[in-house]
């Protein structure tokens, strides 16, 4: 059952993109092929072997010549996700984890791009178990994505290491056969392996990338002597959190990462929205959306 917060949402999202994908409806993915469709592309002159249906007697009886109308193929829209199931994604110090978030996209991204027969496939990456979902067509890939995100693995002592985002977009690049819609859920956090995986597939799908923070990774509170734990590669660092020179110190280098994250989604030719765990995350989503129109 989809949760009544996002239902209420994705009855009014969209996603539209700047190529070929015009929305997740069936029937609004333009292929490259000109076919039976509804989407007017041109009217020609007849030639032997054209489908006598679709002459243009107005253009015909103008010219005197015959003439048909061509219209471009339509094709069922496959959407891929591919979702951060890391170590990290499990913090959260506001309203809800960062994994609770990219599951409430997961869950409208799923339930958009499953409808009128349009096709999801998922990707999971940065635990011990990283999944590939088979795309499927209309509520069974939904079921698919959902079943998956319940299974959350428990983390094995001694496997731990930072997240590969760059090994999770090459492994999604190479199980999209066709061109796709791309959504790539993370935090961006861990090795920056994934500039080149990114130009790749976004040089033949439309990528959309969904950043998820959360506030107290952009600034420390002042709360005296802390351990901070990376929990991707278990590092710990004791800092004294009384220390205005370091709190600024701290902040200043979390907006400049963040900025360079987001510079290089931008080069690459993604799409980029940031979520927060604090706050309404899906009132964002849907905004980035409605610009994206």
């Amino acid at each position: 059952m989809l949760p009544a917060e996002i239902a209420q949402a994705v009855k009014r999202i969209q996603f539209v993109t700047g190529r070929q994908v015009s929305d997740v409806m069936a029937g609004a993915y333009l292929s490259v092929f000109k076919g039976r469709g509804m989407e007017f592309d041109e009217v020609r002159p007849y030639v032997p072997g054209d489908d006598i249906r679709a002459i243009d007697w107005n253009v015909t009886a103008r010219t005197g010549e015959p003439h048909v109308r061509v219209h471009m193929a339509e094709r069922v829209l496959v959407t891929w996700l591919a979702l951060d199931t890391s170590p990290s994604m499990r913090f959260g110090t506001a309203d809800r984890r960062k994994a609770d978030v990219a599951e409430g996209v997961a869950i409208a991204v799923g339930h958009l791009a499953t409808r009128r027969g349009n096709r999801l496939g998922a990707v999971t990456f940065g635990d011990e178990d990283p999944r590939a979902l088979p795309v499927r067509q209309g509520r069974l890939g939904l079921v698919g994505l959902l079943a998956a995100l319940r299974e959350e693995p428990e983390p094995v002592p001694g496997r731990i290491g930072a997240t590969s985002l760059g090994d999770a977009l090459r492994r999604t690049d190479s199980l999209a056969r066709q061109r796709s819609l791309v959504v790539v859920v993370s935090d961006f956090r861990g090795p920056r392996d994934w500039r080149r995986p990114l130009l790749q597939l976004a040089g033949r799908h439309e990528v959309v990338a969904v950043e998820i923070r959360d506030p107290r990774e952009e600034e420390l509170p002042n709360a005296g002597e802390l351990w901070l734990v990376d929990p991707e590669t278990g590092r710990e660092l004791r800092v004294d959190t009384r220390s205005a020179k370091l709190r600024a110190r701290f902040a200043d280098a979390a907006a400049a990462e963040r900025r360079d994250v987001a510079r290089e989604l931008a080069s690459a030719g993604a799409r980029h929205v940031v979520l927060s765990t604090s706050g309404d995350w899906l009132r964002t989503l849907v905004a980035f959306l409605r610009r994206a129109r």
